[in-house]
């Protein structure tokens, strides 16, 4: 079992630092009074080559698109990882707590992960707290998502949020 994942955006020097203290470089950054833009290349990964990610800190939620390699691609338009997101200036940095969501557009959203995160209570890598609030986030996600049909870009219009996404 690991310690919950951290990772920090720097918008000013263009790098994401990965949950394994790697310094990646970002193709773009755009930040909105709502959240912040993020798209980069993933080397050494197999499963996929490019990744999209939106930081959205008043819900508590990170949105990504991976973009598949061929023989890797998975049954999901998005993939919502569950944690607080701090603004300092112009670092951003998030901890997942465990949870995560997988929506795929018009149909459906996956609460996976529950294990990993109860494993983490048990350990002592996290508090019982903590981890409500993590259930509580992810509840109020998926409320939301159903409520719109399982549409991320309409259940985050009313949060008056616009995702915007580049073709990799």
């Amino acid at each position: 079992m690991h310690p919950p994942k951290r990772e920090t955006f720097d918008v000013a020097a263009h790098t994401n630092t990965d949950p394994k203290g790697i310094v990646r470089d970002v193709d773009e950054y755009h930040e909105q009074p709502w959240g912040l833009y993020m798209a980069r290349p993933t080397p050494g990964r197999a499963q996929f080559h490019y990744l999209e990610s939106w930081l959205l800190p008043s819900l508590s939620l990170r949105a990504s698109i991976f973009h598949f390699n061929p023989g890797y691609e998975r049954d999901q338009d998005f993939y919502l990882d569950i944690g607080p997101i701090l603004v300092d200036g112009q670092v951003w940095r998030t901890q997942d707590h465990y949870l995560d969501l997988v929506v795929r557009t018009g149909t459906a959203v996956e609460l996976i992960d529950v294990d990993e995160l109860f494993e983490a209570v048990r350990q002592g890598l996290m508090t019982s707290e903590t981890a409500s609030a993590a259930v509580q986030t992810a509840v109020s996600a998926i409320d939301g998502l159903s409520r719109h049909g399982y549409h991320l870009d309409q259940w985050l219009a009313d949060h008056e949020m616009v995702l915007t996404w580049r073709a990799a």
